[in-house]
């Protein structure tokens, strides 16, 4: 705004989360001492709060996708700023294609690509000029405390036995009777004995957050608060994090407060190292949701959550070599996804060729032959008569490319229509679309508990 952005046109922000777009629309509204909606507003699916006097617009990059079906050279924008850019998502990694493309005809348009663990030399090349010149890359050091790693491993381990220097180390197996939640309560305790400040533990889902939150309870901690924060949770709930509090406060998270949402006074982190990252099996011809080893990156991310308001402590669960020996970053989603619904929504909004695509990594082409395949079967597309610049969507396809879910759930939709049982269909693909139906309020916990006991085999 100081620089005299936003006057042409509105400065769009765009987060990878819903809860990430309201907060920072929140805050930066706070900073500028604006009502939210009026200078700063910010638009979620289902939610639209901007006015026309709105200078920043925060969204989610899928509302960005959208848009660009409606507004092919983004008139409205005067500059854009793509955040966590690292996540590297399909909407993302779609963003920074269409605008790499869009740049050229769009001279007086800014782009501002952001994160904290970003691999700058590759996102400066993929936005290199005509002349082969590398985007400019702006370093912002940020009022960060220095954070002590202690390695907490636990379960059984690889040690070395250097007791007979030699003959050399010989390798034996160490076992660890503790399992993940008596490790993650030995580490609280740990860090209470270290001083006074909020605990940030890092978990890979809902149902292993609930397991740790009993058993944390169960030890009555004078003074102790625990809260759980995930995707899922309704805003009401996620915004307890932000309420004042005395004594401690333990939040339980998964990998959405690793860069969606900063946790206000926390000063320590208890990593466990995993989270469910979303990888599609050719063979089974599947989308899985296993829990994985977190990379390095997103490791330092975790525990970059800990210096924001004093030195802290990052205790990881897991050992160094174990660290040292994960991939430095995590693989963009296009590679680890099933590639249907991004060809089916890039021949709906008209960008091309998935193959000739400005990717910053190019899909594998047996995906993109699989993708194909199935999209072929559903009836959504014409392989036969394919276009220079892509597949041609039929009448179903168009139809499926409207439909905010998985193509094969659409498509049954679609077929549900024509044989009118929507309804019945309707309550099949709401549950096969969602990793978990079941609810747990945290005023009605018992009486869902008994709810769902119902369902036990």
């Amino acid at each position: 705004l100081e620089a005299g952005r936003g006057v042409d046109g509105v400065i769009g922000h765009t987060q990878p989360r819903r809860v990430a777009a309201r907060t920072i629309a929140e805050r930066v509204a706070s900073e500028l001492g604006s009502e939210l909606g009026a200078d700063v507003g910010y638009s979620v699916r289902f939610t639209d709060n901007v006015s026309d006097g709105t200078l920043i617009r925060v969204m989610t990059d899928g509302i960005l996708l959208a848009e660009i079906q409606r507004d092919r050279m983004l008139r409205r924008y005067d500059t854009l700023i793509i955040d966590e850019a690292h996540e590297r998502s399909l909407n993302i990694d779609f963003i920074l294609g269409y605008l790499k493309q869009l740049l050229p005809q769009r001279p007086d348009l800014q782009v501002i690509v952001t994160s904290a663990t970003i691999d700058t030399e590759r996102f400066a090349q993929h936005f290199a000029g005509s002349d082969g010149t590398p985007a400019p890359i702006v370093s912002v050091s940020g009022r960060t405390y220095p954070v002590e790693m202690r390695y907490r491993p636990y379960g059984e381990q690889e040690v070395d036995d250097d007791a007979d220097e030699g003959v050399g180390r010989l390798r034996r197996q160490r076992v660890d009777q503790r399992d993940q939640v008596d490790a993650i309560i030995d580490a609280c305790e740990e860090l209470a004995a270290a001083g006074d400040g909020d605990v940030l533990v890092f978990l890979s889902g809902e149902r292993e957050i609930h397991d740790t939150a009993d058993a944390i309870k169960k030890k009555n901690w004078r003074g102790t608060e625990v809260l759980p924060l995930y995707a899922r949770l309704s805003s009401a709930e996620q915004q307890r994090i932000w309420q004042p509090h005395r004594g401690r406060r333990i939040v339980l998270a998964t990998n959405v407060a690793e860069t969606a949402i900063t946790v206000p006074g926390v000063r320590y982190v208890v990593d466990a190292g995993t989270a469910r990252i979303s990888r599609y099996s050719r063979r089974l011809k599947v989308q899985r949701l296993p829990i994985e080893p977190v990379s390095q990156a997103s490791a330092n991310q975790r525990a970059g959550r800990c210096g924001r308001v004093a030195p802290g402590i990052c205790i990881r669960l897991y050992s160094e070599d174990d660290f040292e020996a994960r991939p430095e970053i995590t693989d963009p989603e296009i590679l680890r996804t099933n590639l249907a619904s991004v060809i089916l929504q890039m021949a709906n909004i008209g960008l091309g060729d998935l193959a000739r695509f400005p990717f910053g990594e190019a899909p594998d082409s047996r995906s993109i032959r699989d993708g194909e395949a199935l999209l072929e079967e559903l009836g959504a597309v014409s392989i036969a008569d394919r276009k220079r610049d892509g597949v041609r969507l039929t009448k179903i396809g168009r139809k499926l490319a409207r439909i905010p879910a998985d193509p094969r759930l659409a498509r049954m939709l679609l077929e549900a229509e024509r044989r009118n049982c929507v309804r019945e269909v309707l309550v099949i693909i709401s549950a096969l679309s969602i990793q978990d139906v079941r609810e747990r309020p945290a005023d009605k916990r018992e009486q869902a508990n008994e709810f769902h006991n119902r369902f036990k085999v």
